[in-house]
């Protein structure tokens, strides 16, 4: 099981890093949606589920919009800006934004790197993101190897923390 001690050790830590981002890998069941609203009730942290917020902002796109859209409205979802100001419901604001549910990233038809989606937005905020995965000989996988929406990265430039890897891991 993944817990929120675990993460808050680990935003000690990332802040040194040029991607702020945690990825809370493990596969379905395993806590990652109770460990990020702990961390949220314990920081007062947004806890952004990206299915939903993406799905109600591309309703009305075009397949080819979406795909070129994507990244602006998961922008605009996890604003860079501190202020609050031109924050509707559903986007977050802060130093930290915990997301849940990310797996539209990985639509094939979006045509998305998701770990660059989310490097991207670590850059301006720590991000803490619950990744539905594994972790296999040093790299991070989604999907199994013949699945279309498959990945695998090495464990590079962020933190992770997992039930497989105690007390985290920075690549």
């Amino acid at each position: 099981m993944v817990n929120s001690k675990q993460l808050v050790e680990l935003l000690d830590q990332v802040n040194v890093l040029y991607h702020r981002l945690i990825l809370v890998v493990a596969s379905a069941g395993c806590g990652k949606t109770s460990a990020l609203q702990e961390l949220s009730g314990l920081t007062s942290a947004p806890l952004v589920n990206v299915n939903l917020e993406l799905s109600r902002r591309m309703l009305d796109l075009t397949e080819r919009q979406r795909a070129l859209q994507l990244p602006r409205l998961l922008g605009e979802i996890v604003p860079a800006c501190r202020d609050g100001h031109g924050v509707g419901r559903g986007e977050a604001t802060g130093e930290l934004v915990l997301l849940d549910n990310i797996e539209i990233l990985f639509d094939v038809y979006l045509k998305q790197d998701p770990l660059r989606l989310l490097q991207g937005l670590s850059r301006n905020k720590t991000v803490v993101a619950a990744w539905n995965g594994s972790i296999v000989d040093g790299h991070m996988t989604y999907a199994v190897p013949d699945h279309p929406e498959y990945r695998r990265y090495p464990i590079r430039d962020f933190l992770v923390a997992s039930p497989d890897l105690p007390g985290g891991r920075q690549g």
